[in-house]
């Protein structure tokens, strides 16, 4: 093996990979298109595989403390073995769908405290260090879920800020290993709430709204939660006042606690 050879197994003088999305706002179940860019090193070399995938940088509770980790949960091969000559540039299309359960990432244009998501692509080459890349992508809110985002709104919430956490919400359709958590601070209306956590749950048909409602703990009592969930169907959320709806909700929450 000569000595470019040599470096190039080891990572250096090797093939670069940059990728490109077309446009990186996109909804949950929609489709982020790109291309990846490669550009041979300074000798030939072998690729094994190109693939583009979705990955989410998610809080992790345990053992009384929090960790972060990076999860990657979506894959796409877009290309199979091939040689790219040294010096060379190859650019190969992707279209990478968005699982309908993707966290939302932007708000009327306004991007969410907390949130990390982006297009990972990885190259494999033979007897190589992987070269990847990390591009992110704004998910914007489906309508059916801007509808409820706006109830909030209309009833005088404010966003706090949102996580993504690993782990399963049970009775859900969730299938991802994490969940969504937007956090709203209540308004004075809802004397005795603290806040109020919203998650999102969708596949292709309508969705899980799981709302966990947190009490302003008193002198002499604790804070304590309540959950509410109820489903949503995607095409046909419009016959619904969701403000009066979310209104009712909390006030009978409420009075039953008598928090407010």
């Amino acid at each position: 093996m000569g000595f470019k050879k040599l470096l190039a197994s080891l990572g250096a003088g090797g093939a670069t990979v940059e990728t490109e999305l077309i446009e990186s706002n996109v909804v949950p179940g929609g489709v982020v298109q790109g291309e990846v860019r490669l550009e041979g090193g300074s000798v030939n070399q072998r690729i094994q595989g190109l693939s583009v995938g979705l990955q989410a940088r998610v809080e992790v509770e345990g053992n009384e403390q929090e960790t972060v980790q990076n999860i990657e949960f979506t894959r796409q091969s877009v290309g199979g073995a091939f040689e790219i000559e040294a010096g060379a540039v190859h650019v190969v299309p992707f279209g990478l769908e968005i699982p309908w359960e993707t966290p939302v990432t932007t708000i009327d244009g306004q991007p969410l405290r907390g949130m990390n998501i982006g297009v990972t692509t990885d190259l494999d080459i033979a007897r190589a260090l992987d070269n990847s890349d990390l591009d992110p992508i704004n998910v914007h809110p489906l309508p059916a879920q801007q509808a409820i985002l706006d109830a909030f709104v209309r009833l005088g919430f404010r966003f706090k800020t949102a996580d993504m956490e690993k782990g399963h919400i049970h009775g859900t359709r969730q299938r991802l290993p994490f969940y969504q958590e937007i956090e709203f601070f209540a308004p004075q209306q809802y004397r005795g709430l603290n806040q109020v956590e919203l998650t999102f749950v969708a596949d292709d048909r309508e969705m899980d709204v799981i709302l966990e409602m947190d009490k302003k703990p008193g002198l002499f009592t604790e804070g304590s939660d309540s959950f509410r969930s109820f489903q949503v169907g995607l095409g046909d959320f419009q016959g619904t006042d969701w403000t009066a709806y979310l209104n009712q909700w909390l006030a009978e929450v409420g009075g039953r606690r008598n928090w407010f």
